[in-house]
């Protein structure tokens, strides 16, 4: 039977870069959920019968939620559920399973790389039929619900059991748990050579691989160390905790220093790797040598012929427009399209689906194919794994291989996270209101060419968005991006992004740091970040 509870709207229910993220003690708040999956489901388009696929990263209060979602869900007509055993399934994997069942849509229950705990994040995002993010359309109308929203309804019944796969009902719905690993690793091993990486790792390839407590655990510990054959230990920090063993699931040089350390120290194994709470991030370390993201993006689509599923070659390369244009380059010598894109996976899926690129990434360690339709963190440690069993060279060889073909970008992000959301939007007015007279002003070495508010309008279905970030683009080449983050659940976090490119003849084997260190100067010169927020210097270096 259907029980109708009577609501009332929460202010600000307005989903981000990537869901609605809050903490959680704003999520349980009687009817907090409730209203934002009604809302979704009010709205969320699907034919009779349709499947609905539920999971999370295995944070705190993830139970919770999935099971009042699959008692929502039975009383909003959905035909089955699909959920992840034990309520997880990493956003990649969750992809997955929608666009191989047939399903209509997907609640992923995540705030991603943000902390986990009863005084942390949490987080719920709807993904569409494709696999991917709900586009602004959507989540346009989903947040426009909640402001209106005066019920929700849900069918009540004996709870379901997340840790045992098999099927059972809520009403007339089928609730299937299904395992959380073998769809995406089976995916994984049409994509790739395993034998090949089998065959390196005999031959000693090695890697240490860091989980963080998060999503990616069980799947590293089934691909990495059963299916590829690397040994017991390899993935470190595997077993998903809500709290994510009270750590930070960021897969950045901050939160992965230990990583990090063993890879500059000599008993480095051949690569290191580690991906965020939810598995769509990814972080990639060879011997002595740290990949950026923005780095890691451009050899990967250059050497991905060298893997199966793209030996065919590459209809196209996307970016968000803050991640650095190295890719641009080789999609340029390859001959095929290189998009920018607003930040958010979402933007990728339209050219995705129309055929335009193959391979997307974001400076924010997201990469990703067509295999799926969000980022994906094991994804692009395989193809790496892939690259190196081919070619039987290291991670550093790669790297400079790479930068005397292409060019070096060196890149940096400075993020100053939890400002004041009046000092962060005082600043970005500020900003915005300087475009017009910054061309021809010169900071330090610097001219500045251009500046703009980043627009987009998209190449496949003519949807505009605007306000994507302030960007200052200087005759030399180098630029700086200003924008602030949509991922967040306290305040405000501005990033900087900072980018210098030298070509093949230039300075190639420098530090990030003192190559950047002119822009850093001109970026606070240019928006006054001191005056604005206080801060002296950034909370995370990327």
């Amino acid at each position: 039977m259907i029980t109708t509870v009577a609501t009332t709207p929460f202010d600000g229910q307005k989903p981000g870069t990537s869901g609605l993220r809050k903490k959680v003690r704003v999520f349980q708040q009687p009817d907090y959920a409730e209203n934002f999956i009604q809302s979704v489901f009010d709205v969320a388009e699907r034919p009779a019968g349709s499947t609905l696929v539920i999971g999370g990263d295995g944070r705190f209060y993830n139970r919770t939620v999935i099971a009042r979602a699959i008692q929502m869900a039975a009383a909003n007509g959905y035909a089955r559920v699909l959920v992840g055993q034990g309520g997880i399934l990493s956003t990649p994997a969750a992809s997955h399973v929608i666009r191989k069942y047939g399903a209509s849509g997907g609640l992923i229950l995540s705030a991603s790389h943000n902390p986990g705990g009863p005084d942390e994040d949490f987080g719920i995002k709807y993904n569409i039929a494709n696999g991917g993010p709900a586009p602004e359309a959507v989540t346009e109308a989903i947040y426009a619900r909640t402001k209106t929203i005066d019920r929700w309804m849900m069918v009540e019944g004996e709870a379901v059991d997340l840790d045992r796969i098999g099927t059972s009902h809520v009403g007339a719905m089928a609730v299937e748990v299904i395992d959380s690993v073998a769809d995406y690793a089976d995916l994984m091993e049409e994509l790739f050579d395993f034998d090949a990486i089998r065959a390196a790792v005999r031959g000693g390839l090695s890697m240490a691989f860091d989980a963080m407590h998060a999503v990616t655990g069980p799947y590293a510990h089934e691909i990495l160390e059963r299916r590829l054959g690397f040994a017991a230990g390899t993935v470190r920090n595997g077993v998903p905790l809500e709290d994510f063993g009270g750590h930070h699931p960021d897969p950045n040089l901050v939160h992965a220093a230990e990583l990090y350390g063993l890879m500059m120290s000599p008993a480095a194994p051949s690569i290191g790797a580690a991906s965020d709470g939810d598995g769509d991030r990814n972080l990639i370390i060879g011997k002595g040598v740290f990949i950026t993201p923005s780095d890691s993006l451009a050899m990967l689509a250059a050497n991905a012929h060298l893997a199966p599923a793209y030996a065919g070659g590459l209809k196209g390369i996307a970016r968000s427009m803050p991640t650095s244009t190295a890719a641009d380059k080789v999609a340029e010598a390859l001959g095929i399209p290189a998009w920018e894109t607003p930040t958010g996976w979402k933007f990728f899926g339209t050219l995705l689906d129309a055929g335009k690129a193959t391979i997307c990434g974001e400076e924010s360690a997201g990469t990703g194919s067509d295999h799926v339709r969000e980022k994906d963190g094991l994804w692009a440690v395989l193809l790496w794994l892939n690259i190196l069993a081919v070619t039987g060279k290291p991670v550093m060889q790669i790297a400079t291989e790479h930068w005397a073909r292409f060019g070096r970008n060196y890149y940096a992000r400075h993020d100053y996270e939890a400002i004041e959301t009046a000092r962060a939007n005082a600043l970005m007015a500020a900003l915005e209101g300087s475009l017009a007279a910054l061309p021809g002003q010169s900071f330090g070495p610097l001219t500045v060419a251009a500046a703009d508010q980043f627009a987009y309008v998209d190449p496949v279905d003519g949807s505009e968005s605007r306000n994507q970030g302030v960007r200052v683009m200087f005759a030399c080449g180098s630029r700086i991006v200003f924008r602030l983050s949509g991922t967040g659940t306290e305040g405000a976090t501005l990033r900087v992004y900072l980018e210098r490119y030298e070509a093949p003849e230039g300075r190639l084997a420098e530090e990030t740091p003192a190559m950047l260190a002119d822009l850093i100067a001109a970026a606070e010169a240019i928006a006054g970040i001191a005056a604005h927020t206080g801060r002296t210097a950034p909370d995370v270096v990327t």
